[in-house]
């Protein structure tokens, strides 16, 4: 794994998430504790209140807005995870590290929450819009990049 990467994550009104990067050899059965000595830079949501950056300890984060959509961004040379609400722009969380293996995508939907938390968590499609000073351009004037 090598590069910048981000995506984007439709949380909705979901009362639980937990939404990150993983290494490739995270243990998948059994207790999992979400924290970087485990392979796993997460943000979580409990309670349908309370955002934690899974460190150790877990840090609890004041967020003064609820955000809908979760954008991840991963500096795998950089060694940074960085979380933002794609709703207002604004920075949620940074984890810096070194990355030695292959990292993937992390998303878990966390319980049901007594039928209040049953909506999916959606990665979102990315969208390109290409506009020039007349408005946006015709697909066949478009350059490839």
């Amino acid at each position: 794994t090598s590069g910048k990467h981000s995506w984007e994550v439709d949380v909705g009104n979901k009362t639980q998430w937990s939404v990150g990067v993983a290494k490739e050899s995270v243990r998948r059965k059994g207790k999992i504790t979400l924290i970087p000595d485990n392979g796993f830079w997460t943000l979580i949501l409990r309670d349908g209140n309370k955002y934690k950056a899974c460190e150790k300890p877990s840090k609890l984060l004041d967020l003064t807005v609820k955000p809908r959509k979760i954008r991840v961004c991963l500096d795998y040379e950089g060694g940074k995870v960085s979380f933002y609400n794609s709703d207002n722009k604004s920075h949620i969380y940074t984890f810096t590290g070194t990355f030695t293996e292959k990292l993937y995508p992390y998303f878990s939907l966390s319980v049901t929450d007594g039928g209040k938390n049953t909506d999916p968590l959606k990665i979102c499609p990315r969208t390109v819009t290409i506009q020039d000073n007349e408005g946006f351009i015709p697909l066949s004037k478009q350059k490839s990049f």
